[in-house]
């Protein structure tokens, strides 16, 4: 924390009842992962108008489109993967507190060190670690649907699976420095 703290940077409990401090690292990762999840809540509305617009083709004038079915899961897809970060920063991730919740703020402090460098950190560096050779791969194929009619670039798709999981690590890191400096200090 600096020096120069505002008085949005007091130690604050979120729902999950932990009172961490703001650190100039997670405010900066969390205004960037905070804009991701922005941008990923407006593909819902896409999302929806392509539905409908979808509806309206096939039973108004029967007509079909596999491009827009594709489009409708790449949406879903994208827009799931990039919100993943953004509940995690906001704490509206599912949390099983039902111990917890009885536990010292020490004792849940320590608690939530280890699950976010053993498990959210290892396992988002593993997902990234096996995803950009997937992606590479994708991208030196040029990868398109299979289905006649589908979405070409299939890369795109598969590249927000490393955009996702890297934006939850630094969600992971972000909070990782809040849990440090409310154990330990500066």
């Amino acid at each position: 924390m600096s020096s120069h703290a505002h008085s949005t940077d007091a130690p604050t409990a979120g729902p999950s009842g932990i009172v961490l401090p703001i650190t100039a690292f997670s405010r900066q990762a969390d205004r960037l992962i905070g804009w991701f999840g922005e941008a990923a809540s407006l593909l819902w509305t896409v999302l929806m108008l392509v539905i409908v617009f979808q509806v309206v083709l096939r039973y108004g004038f029967g007509r079909g489109s596999i491009m827009l079915e594709e489009t409708q899961w790449h949406l879903y897809a994208v827009g799931f993967m990039l919100g993943l970060s953004f509940t995690e920063v906001r704490e509206r991730n599912v949390r099983i507190d039902v111990l917890a919740e009885n536990f010292s703020q020490k004792t849940r402090l320590w608690i939530e060190l280890v699950g976010i460098t053993v498990f959210l950190l290892s396992f988002t560096l593993l997902v990234i670690w096996f995803a950009v050779p997937f992606v590479v791969t994708s991208w030196q194929l040029n990868e398109v649907s299979a289905a006649p009619g589908g979405l070409p670039y299939r890369w795109v798709l598969k590249s927000f699976l490393v955009t996702a999981f890297a934006l939850l690590a630094l969600a992971g890191v972000s909070r990782l420095t809040r849990v440090w400096v409310a154990l330990f200090g500066r």
